[in-house]
């Protein structure tokens, strides 16, 4: 099969169909309209064979999970999802492995209506690469730098757990299925997001660990935060893993502030800090002393 053979085959049959879309796939260009009194919220990923997940991951984990990284961008900014394209870089034409990454791809875009409306397809070392685009309402999107002092902070997610995994799969030992389940499929918190428009001050997904994540809040906002470890919730096989909860990537939860005792209906969150007027981030062990962290999170260079 050459190029366009594999295009009409695996990805031209998406049964999504949008009216902003006015031209998608099969041209130089897509052509796309945005609603009145939106903003278009935009945001790109990479996946490298290798470096953002096993060599031997299945075709429709990689699919499933390159897209639902970029949904969690769109879920953090209180975004609605719209249109996404897809640059696929393979190393050689297998219809099998194809017609299951085609599959992942689309059982999750379907689910929120999101349509594919162009890529790239191209032969050399396995990598995919997504952007995708979604909708705010004017003035409404969630952002890093509106934190403010007396803000509590809150999770949607228990974190460390897709950390665990990839710990645990590196050491080449058995993987309980719930924690394989968050690593290669991650639920990108959507609704979430859009739940909290109007409610949150400042919101980030947590794809480089919960420390790294954070401290951009606190950087963007210009403030300070105090976090405590009884307040997270942990795992039963995690509670020795704090350095890989507090730093661990891969969770795609948001971590967001807003005011004390906010409750978000049909969602359940989890207050774990507030912010602070004194720059930095503190964190307290149950017996009130600091808790020292390896690390800031995961570093791409």
């Amino acid at each position: 099969m050459n190029e366009f053979e594999i295009i009409k085959t695996f990805f031209r049959h998406q049964p999504v169909h949008r009216k902003d879309v006015i031209l998608g796939s099969g041209d130089d260009c897509a052509l796309v309209k945005i609603p009145p009194d939106q903003q278009l919220a935009i945001s790109i990923d990479t996946f490298i064979s290798g470096v953002h997940f096993p060599e031997d991951s299945l075709a429709y984990d990689i699919a499933y999970k390159a897209l639902a990284v970029n949904l969690s961008d769109l879920a953090a900014m209180g975004a609605e999802p719209a249109w996404f394209t897809c640059a696929l870089t393979i190393p050689n034409v297998d219809e099998n492995w194809l017609k299951n990454f085609a599959a992942g791809l689309f059982d999750l875009a379907n689910l929120y209506q999101l349509k594919l409306i162009g890529g790239d397809l191209t032969r050399g070392h396995l990598s995919i690469t997504i952007g995708i685009h979604g909708f705010v309402p004017n003035g409404l999107a969630l952002r890093r730098d509106g934190a403010k002092i007396g803000d509590a902070i809150y999770l949607s997610k228990k974190p460390g757990a897709a950390a665990y995994a990839l710990k645990l799969l590196k050491q080449q030992k058995n993987i309980p299925a719930e924690f394989l389940d968050k690593f290669n499929r991650p639920k990108p918190e959507i609704e979430l997001g859009l739940a909290l428009r109007g409610k949150a001050h400042s919101a980030i997904d947590i794809s480089d660990g919960l420390v790294g994540d954070l401290n951009h809040i606190l950087e963007s906002s210009n403030v300070g935060a105090s976090i405590y470890l009884d307040k997270l919730i942990l795992m039963p096989e995690l509670e020795k893993e704090i350095d890989l909860i507090l730093t661990g990537g891969d969770d795609y939860g948001l971590c967001f502030t807003g005011p004390e005792n906010l409750i978000i209906p049909d969602h359940q969150i989890y207050c774990i800090g507030q912010i602070e007027a004194k720059p930095g981030l503190r964190i307290y062990q149950p017996n009130g002393e600091l808790y020292k962290s390896l690390s800031a999170g995961y570093q791409h260079f």
